[in-house]
């Protein structure tokens, strides 16, 4: 009787598992690919990490949909189709250091993770990073430090970074960011209120920085000492 249980836990998790590897597969081609995602270690890395894990279990249907999905804490793990588009501006290399503002859940530390030599992330709200923390060790990854604290002063420890990653809406860019990053290095952002946000990409040159001007987009907002003192209402 307990074996006949324990194999039909064990079918049913199995059908869970390829019922998510389907809707993973049709988010690829259909939020992701169909909408200019072509740089293919990005779809590559989308392959490979289990966005339904870092989704709570009661909302775990919604993990391949193109929406937010809260996570706890008043935060939320973006929309796939977004992480996407700012990872390919970001032009993440295989030697890069990176600096993400923003754990959430974990979900882009996982895909930066793939993508990078390593990445140093920093979340405001501790149960978040504790709990993205031992999900991406349950999940194999050694190439990720989580640190505590208020993201808008970065974590100059390790500076200066490759490529930095920021998951929140920040009223201007924050001048200790902006100082951590390398020459060459990329930094992504969204910019904005409470209503009108667009990503901008700065690039750090010789002889200075370089704006470009992306898409809007909506993300909760960047708090700290550089960045929205509150929430939004």
């Amino acid at each position: 009787m307990c074996v006949s249980v324990s194999a039909s836990a064990d079918e049913m998790e199995s059908l869970a598992q390829d019922v998510f590897a389907q809707q993973k597969q049709a988010m690829i081609e259909h939020q992701i690919r169909a909408r200019g995602i072509a740089d293919t270690r990005v779809l590559d890395a989308l392959q490979k990490v289990p966005r339904h894990e870092f989704i709570p279990v009661p909302l775990r249907h919604e993990a391949y949909t193109d929406r937010p999905v809260a996570i706890g804490s008043g935060q939320t793990i973006s929309q796939p189709y977004i992480v996407a588009y700012m990872l390919q501006a970001a032009a993440v290399r295989p030697s890069d250091l990176v600096l993400e503002i923003g754990t959430g859940s974990g979900y882009a530390t996982a895909l930066l993770a793939e993508l990078a030599q390593a990445v140093v992330s920093i979340e405001r709200f501790p149960e978040l990073g504790r709990n993205a923390a031992e999900l991406l060790a349950r999940l194999g990854y050694t190439n990720i430090q989580i640190e505590i604290g208020d993201g808008t002063l970065g974590f100059p420890q390790r500076a200066p970074y490759d490529v930095i990653f920021i998951s929140a809406a920040a009223p201007h860019f924050p001048p200790a960011l902006l100082q951590q990053l390398a020459i060459g290095g990329r930094m992504i952002i969204p910019v904005g209120d409470a209503t009108n946000q667009e990503l901008q990409l700065i690039t750090n040159t010789p002889e200075g920085n370089l704006l470009r001007r992306l898409e809007g987009c909506r993300f909760v907002p960047l708090i700290g000492e550089e960045g929205f003192r509150t929430s939004f209402d």
